[in-house]
């Protein structure tokens, strides 16, 4: 406490300049962003694909993996761009304070005396921001779905569901973000300087809660889960989680080929009770073994421990946020610089904070990138082990394919980026020999499918 509240004074003084502090790290990270994207656009431009994949992947479906991947580069800078120019134009044209001035005004006129205070005019603010940010992203997001795509055959949305998701989106946000806000608004209230303890014990509480509802009442909203038929797979699965002594529960197959071409395949639950669900398009688009193959990596980073330990990190992160926090959230110079002269509102001083927070996240963004890189090679061996070298290579390589996936990246840019290795790395790990993985070559006429969140 002592350290943190000898920060907190050393941080606040007249007249520092903390808006030019703050456009400086946004604009800084802009720019690092956009040197590594130049270092990937320049790998994009090759012609040949690397070597230890020229037996395996033909030249059209290299081609056309380089101009996905440029596409999406190009894509990337402009969105960036896009949300640079966005978050100027809220800093200079002093959004944040008309924003919280209008929440108020309104508040005043349309609502009875009780729902008067901080509290009520955070949630109309957050919700009026969280509208603007919406909107705002729109032309984006529908480029990206629509134009992007759509042009190399992954979409597989309706602008119906497509407008359909966004509604729902915002509906969930203000059920789930009102309570959630009220209350962590009232911890800081009540608390005083120590509230990030309790911040962060109602954080676990949240996480914890979040895992039990959400194939209960979040996912339904969205997709479509059905139990995965009797059958070579689903008896497959069944034995590795029997033999793994995995807690599993149900398994599940989800309706992923109604938005997109892409795939996936990931498990959830309470450590005593887990849930694997598979895409139907990871079903339809490889061999049996090969989907065990896949769910044997997913279970190895759970049988190595890799998602406890995430959980681990991800909860002491959230604790060190929290009491940094502590250090702005009464910090006057901060907020006068943002035209908060009467009042210091704790939401904002989150928002604000966040973007103080920016070169530390980079460093963070580094290290767990790293980290799980070592995973993701730990879980690959754990797959090895299990006798299934030959069928993740297999499946790696059609994922790869049917992905149309870059083939390689510049290593600055992949150290920052990906969460993954690339894929001649995973090869050479599994002690692949070229040749032996023949059918992902021959899938040059297949549809595009993309494995997703939690990737191979």
């Amino acid at each position: 406490m002592y350290i943190l509240e000898q920060l907190a004074r050393l941080l606040d003084r007249p007249l520092f300049p903390w808006k030019n502090v703050l456009v400086g790290f946004s604009l800084g990270q802009f720019i690092l962003e956009g040197f590594l994207s130049f270092r990937q656009y320049k790998v994009l431009q090759r012609t040949k694909p690397p070597k230890v994949l020229e037996n395996e992947v033909s030249q059209k479906v290299f081609d056309q993996s380089q101009a996905y991947g440029r596409a999406k580069a190009k894509f990337g800078f402009i969105s960036g761009l896009y949300g640079q120019i966005q978050n100027l134009a809220f800093i200079y044209g002093d959004v944040l304070p008309k924003l919280w001035g209008l929440s108020g005004l309104l508040l005043a006129r349309y609502f009875p005396s009780r729902f008067q205070g901080e509290i009520s005019q955070t949630l109309l603010f957050v919700f009026g921001f969280n509208l603007i940010s919406t909107v705002l992203s729109l032309p984006i997001s529908y480029y990206n779905t629509f134009v992007l795509e759509e042009k190399f055959g992954f979409n597989k949305q309706t602008l119906k569901l497509w407008v359909t998701d966004m509604l729902k989106g915002q509906m969930l946000g203000i059920v789930l973000g009102t309570p959630i806000i009220s209350a962590v608004l009232k911890i800081v209230q009540k608390t005083g300087n120590s509230f990030f303890y309790y911040l962060w014990l109602f954080g676990v509480f949240v996480q914890v809660f979040a895992i039990t509802i959400y194939p209960i009442v979040i996912l339904p909203l969205f997709n479509k889960l059905s139990p995965l038929e009797p059958g070579d797979l689903k008896t497959g699965v069944e034995n590795l989680a029997r033999k793994l002594n995995f807690p599993l529960h149900e398994l599940y197959v989800i309706d992923g080929s109604k938005r997109s071409a892409h795939s996936n395949a990931y498990f959830y639950g309470l450590p005593w009770k887990k849930h694997i669900v598979i895409y139907d398009t990871l079903i339809e688009k490889s061999e049996t073994e090969e989907v065990v193959a896949v769910l044997s990596h997913e279970l190895g980073h759970w049988s190595l421990g890799h998602t406890t330990k995430l959980f681990g990190i991800a909860q002491s992160h959230m604790f060190y946020i929290f009491a940094l926090f502590s250090v702005f959230v009464n910090n006057k110079s901060l907020y006068q610089s943002f035209g908060f002269y009467q009042e210091m509102p704790i939401m904002i001083g989150f928002l604000l904070f966040s973007d103080a927070l920016a070169p530390m996240d980079a460093v963070v963004k580094l290290l767990m990138n790293i980290l799980s890189r070592k995973f993701e090679f730990e879980a690959d061996a754990f797959a090895v082990k299990l006798g299934y070298s030959d069928q993740l290579a297999a499946s790696l390589l059609k994922l790869q394919i049917q992905n149309l996936s870059t083939m390689d990246a510049d290593w600055m840019y992949a150290s920052y980026h990906y969460s993954h290795p690339i894929l001649s790395e995973r090869l050479k790990a599994l002690g692949w020999q070229g040749g032996k993985v023949t059918d992902a070559k021959t899938d040059d006429s297949e549809k595009p499918v993309k494995a997703a969140d939690r990737e191979l």
